[in-house]
């Protein structure tokens, strides 16, 4: 049986892709106990070693020793927290640096330093790591305090013996209902895998990608829910279809919300008047920082009346102002599309390109569950017998890679020699084309 070990494991969500293929994950290392919790209930064979990573390398690696049934390590799979590297995560730094509060370089960049010193002690035949795309632009200062690109880390720290590369991966383009984009970065020291690289660059090429599902393919066919008291649940078509119930005024703009908009660019919705050409909202950047629109109108510009837009009664002066947001939130997403990524924030109808095309509600649990592709595996959501909470269930879900993608690059590795071959017959194939044999 091959084996595994799991960085920054969260949940297990991502593990589910190599659990598909019966890899056994020796040793899992995750910072925060709730997540543990869930994930020792769904890989029970699996030694959890709970806290900061600086502290826990060493046990890691002498725990994975003790408990291995294999000479050679097949996979270490790490996902390392992508707060310091993502396009939010980095906005907020850079308002930070210039109000002279967080330090310049992210502290939970250096994570990938631990990470090494796991992975050159084990010495994986594969190594698996995925985060968010602006990882491969992300600069730390190593251990001699040197500054280098995070990638090029990597490769310094794995020498020779390895070879690999990172790759942008579309979640779309393998098959999966949603548009996230995730940086895979895979290296091995598999002989055929090396020449695999060699010939192609990476591990997923053209050929790997699949037909495109929509959000109609995935959750077209779902029963209908809305966001009010008794409509908001269908248990006996899922345990997990139900939505949060939405307050008065936010249901009056969603409702009047078409597909693929937002509420802020609503239009005037009294009858005697339906003036349709109200200014519309977008966002500014000014110094590589990105500003909600504070101009948009919520009165129409031809009565006079309140427009179904975001906005709230301010406290200090009494009058309706709009509320901040980017021209992306309170959006209804698009049928005919993949989702948006879903983020830990996919609860709350604010949140980026999250609420149903055509029903006035947010996702629910399990539509997420489908989007995320987790609802293809055996996962037990549940506690001492007590489902987690829809917060729970958001910041696994967010934070967590479609594991149908794990699955597919995971089977690639497995596999490698089958498509070497494959290749290679294809091409004798080719070649043969060229020749009149009549």
């Amino acid at each position: 049986m091959k084996e595994a070990v799991s960085l920054f494991s969260s949940a297990g969500i991502g593990e589910l892709g190599l659990k598909a293929h019966d890899i056994r994950i020796v040793v899992s290392s995750e910072l925060l106990a709730d997540r543990h919790t869930l994930y020792k209930n769904n890989y029970p064979g699996t030694e959890c070693i709970t806290g900061d990573i600086w502290e826990t390398k060493d046990l890691i690696c002498d725990t994975y020793e003790k408990f291995k049934s294999s000479d050679e390590l097949f996979l270490v799979y790490a996902t390392p927290p992508c707060q310091g590297m993502s396009s939010n995560g980095a906005g907020t730094l850079l308002k930070g640096i210039r109000q002279g509060i967080k330090p310049k370089i992210d502290e939970r960049n250096r994570l990938i330093i631990p990470t090494m010193d796991i992975v050159t002690k084990l010495r994986p035949r594969w190594l698996l790591m995925e985060n968010v795309p602006n990882m491969r632009n992300t600069v730390i200062d190593d251990e001699n305090g040197e500054f280098i690109n995070i990638i090029d880390y990597v490769r310094k720290r794995l020498g020779p013996e390895y070879r690999g590369e990172a790759m942008v991966t579309t979640c779309a383009d393998y098959g999966i209902p949603q548009t996230r984009k995730r940086l895979i970065t895979v290296f091995t020291r598999d002989p055929e895998g090396i020449m695999y690289f060699n010939q192609y660059g990476n591990i997923l090429v053209n050929k790997d990608k699949r037909p495109i599902c929509t959000l109609r393919d995935a959750i077209g066919s779902f029963p209908a829910l809305d966001a009010v008291e008794g409509r908001n649940a269908n248990l006996e078509f899922n345990k997990y279809h139900f939505v949060p119930i939405m307050n008065p005024e936010k249901y009056w703009w969603m409702s009047n919300t078409p597909e693929g908009n937002t509420a802020y660019n609503n239009q005037c919705v009294n009858p005697a008047c339906g003036y349709q050409f109200n200014g519309m909202h977008i966002d500014k950047q000014t110094d590589g920082i990105w500003h909600s629109n504070t101009e948009t109108p919520i009165y129409c510009e031809k009565c006079g009346e309140l427009l179904p837009r975001p906005s709230v009664i301010d406290k200090k002066t009494g009058q309706r102002r709009l509320l901040k947001g980017f021209h992306s939130a309170y959006r209804r997403m698009k049928w005919d599309e993949p989702a948006t990524a879903i983020t830990q924030n996919f609860i709350y109808e604010a949140s980026d390109n999250k609420v149903h095309p055509d029903q006035t509600r947010v996702l629910s649990i399990y539509e997420a569950l489908v989007i995320q592709t987790v609802a293809e595996y055996d996962y037990d959501f549940q506690v001492n017998g007590k489902l987690i909470t829809n917060g729970m269930f958001a910041q696994i879900l967010g934070e967590s890679v479609p594991p149908k993608l794990i699955d597919i690059i995971v089977e690639k590795m497995i596999n490698i020699g089958y498509h070497i071959n494959n290749d290679f017959m294809e091409g004798v194939q080719c070649s043969l084309q060229d020749f009149d044999l009549g």
